[in-house]
């Protein structure tokens, strides 16, 4: 059984206070967008216990683009194996056709594991909640649970706190761009000094698209544009093709561009990945 992980953006984002754990609070708003890896699930072989030990091997394979770190340690197989432990579910070979560009602020790694819970769920018929997946996948990233819902949300707390949020850009055209830069998160986090806006950003995001050029920030731009000029360079080049609004994604590296219209865009596909109407 499979099914199709998809990516976010983030519409603004303010980064307003340290907290005691380490992490910090922000403001954001998360739109699903298409660009999707494929998860699925397959029996393995069974095997017998021996002694009263569980010698069941989960299997975790990768396929298209490279995935850093060690694959033992992969965000899906924690995600499977909390659900493995409390329902006694049969091993599992996971598989994961990765098209979500990796270290772009896109959420790749979260849809993922959120998508796998999800796929759990249906195929072994465990009768999860959303609130209870949600409550799953939240120990492992601060914007997993966005994907289980998978609609736009006005998120708050640490990324996982969520309110309705009115937003539909299916009018508009959208471009997205990933250059060849990595921005750790914790470098990101690292040049952000928190402080509580002006302006909150529910009240920003309630305005026009045609008025979020002035109004809509995303504080890790400041530090990362610094840093990487190149970066910035993608965003000035997407406002002088003519987009309306356009935005670094969460802590990067991916910039989008929001258009009235449909766009090809040549010289930017030969300086970084490009996706259109996405």
């Amino acid at each position: 059984m499979l099914n199709f992980a998809n990516s976010k953006i983030n519409l603004g984002l303010h980064i307003t206070a340290k907290r005691p754990d380490g992490y910090h609070d922000l403001e954001t708003v998360f739109y699903p967008v298409g660009i999707c890896d494929v998860v699925e699930l397959t029996d393995l072989p069974g095997k017998a216990a021996t002694a009263g030990r569980d010698e069941r091997q989960n299997q975790f394979r990768v396929f298209r683009t490279a995935i850093p770190g060690v694959l033992d340690d992969n965000i899906c197989l924690k995600a499977f194996s909390i659900l493995q432990k409390d329902f006694k579910l049969p091993a599992q070979e996971i598989s994961l056709l990765k098209n979500i560009p990796v270290g772009a602020g896109l959420g790749g790694g979260s849809a993922d594991a959120a998508f796998i819970v999800r796929l759990a769920n249906e195929k072994f018929k465990l009768g999860l909640s959303t609130s209870q997946m949600e409550d799953y996948v939240r120990p492992l990233g601060a914007d997993c649970a966005f994907f289980i819902r998978n609609r736009p949300v006005y998120a708050e707390g640490k990324g996982d706190v969520f309110s309705p949020v009115a937003l539909d850009l299916s009018a508009w055209y959208l471009v997205l761009l990933k250059p060849e830069i990595h921005v750790s998160t914790a470098e990101a986090y690292g040049g952000v000094k928190p402080l509580k806006p002006a302006v909150p950003l529910k009240e920003v995001i309630a305005q026009p698209v045609t008025e979020w050029r002035e109004h809509l920030k995303n504080d890790f731009e400041v530090s990362v544009f610094a840093r990487y000029p190149e970066i910035a360079q993608l965003k000035a080049s997407l406002y002088e093709a003519g987009a309306v609004y356009a935005a670094m994604s969460g802590s990067g590296s991916s910039v989008f561009g929001i258009f009235r219209t449909p766009v090809i865009l040549p010289e930017l596909a030969r300086k970084c990945e490009l996706f259109y109407g996405v």
